[in-house]
């Protein structure tokens, strides 16, 4: 089969690759109908080293199930899927809690062995646990939002979940990018009428206008800072959904929280040192939280708006390219050209 590697920063190919098969009987293989490239991928895109490829790409999909394991139930050769970016056994405590990141018998796609999606097929570990059967065919129009199932609208889901978002509170969403966007509807979902979007790309704020965003902050730093603050009367937003990872984003994220209020970080964090000392989040009584999202827990629930109609996450893809020109998406995202590719096998 046809798969994606990456050799290093900027380097990626598309390259004949072993064709994925069952290794233990909780697995399935999955002949891939939609991947897609994420921020996050852009993050070894422009740092990883020579010496940590070559690296299997890609982490969102949507599939027919070609190959089940002896061990898997409730899924039949021919169904569409939707997997999640992290595979999990759906049945440990960790996972009744809503936790799949953290599944003793969990993973990631692209990572420890197991393929990633930006491919012809993949392997899924754990099937029965990860695998959400889709009710429409490979042929539908939805299947664009149904894969941001996979990742970023649960993402995007996650992060205001985590923040406690509720129609009394207001929000900050933090970056323009798919994640920062699917944070805005996830915000207008939850009830969220005051949602000031941090970005400064025109054709996307709009976007997160159309998904529910009240207000649009241009500026960065201490200028957007102050800007939000104005907006809000002095006082910040309630919750402030971070959507980006860098260092600048989570200052920004501090500065326009209120006191008592909820920082939830779902972008990738590139940093291991940040203000949580008195004068930034001890003190005004801060709560941080957030991390990888536990999309599992969240596809039962964002599912039938999406069938329906009454939502439209993918909106958010703006390019589609073959997988043979799956580099030439990477390039377009990284020099902005493209809010989110697409990925056709």
């Amino acid at each position: 089969m046809r798969a994606t590697f990456m050799y290093g920063a900027g380097d990626v190919r598309v390259e004949n690759a072993p064709d994925p098969a069952l290794q233990q009987p909780t697995d399935a293989v999955v002949r891939v109908v939609r991947s897609c490239v994420c921020g996050s991928d852009l993050h070894p895109f422009h740092t990883m080293a020579a010496s940590d490829g070559p690296a299997p790409m890609g982490h969102e999909f949507l599939g027919v199930v070609e190959e089940l394991g002896a061990e898997v139930s409730g899924l039949r050769r021919g169904d569409l899927v939707v997997a999640p970016f992290a595979y999990a056994d759906n049945t440990c405590d960790l996972c009744r809690e809503g936790l799949h990141t953290s599944c003793p018998q969990g993973g990631f796609f692209a990572s420890g062995g197991v393929g990633g999606a930006q491919a012809e097929a993949v392997r899924v570990p754990q099937a029965q646990g990860t695998l959400v059967k889709l009710p429409v065919g490979e042929d539908s129009p939805l299947l664009p939002s149904l894969l941001t199932l996979a990742d970023v609208y649960g993402t995007g889901y996650h992060a205001a979940k985590q923040a406690r978002v509720n129609p009394r509170t207001t929000v900050t969403v933090v970056g323009d990018g798919a994640v920062g966007l699917m944070a805005v509807l996830s915000a207008k979902q939850l009830g969220a009428e005051r949602i000031i979007l941090m970005g400064r790309h025109k054709d996307r704020t709009d976007l997160g206008r159309f998904f529910g965003a009240t207000d649009v902050v241009a500026e960065r730093g201490q200028e957007g800072i102050e800007k939000v603050r104005e907006l809000t009367g002095g006082q910040g937003t309630h919750t402030v959904l971070e959507a980006v990872g860098h260092m600048p984003a989570y200052d920004m994220a501090v500065g326009v929280v209120r006191p008592g209020g909820v920082i939830s970080r779902v972008g990738v964090p590139q940093y291991e040192d940040a203000a949580i000392g008195f004068g930034s989040l001890f003190g005004p009584n801060i709560t941080l939280t957030g991390g990888p999202a536990p999309v599992r827990a969240y596809i039962d629930e964002l599912l039938p708006a999406v069938l329906d109609g009454t939502v439209d996450p993918g909106r958010v893809f703006d390019r589609t390219v073959s997988l043979d020109e799956v580099a030439e998406g990477y390039g377009a995202m990284d020099r902005r050209e493209s809010l989110k590719v697409l990925v056709t096998p």
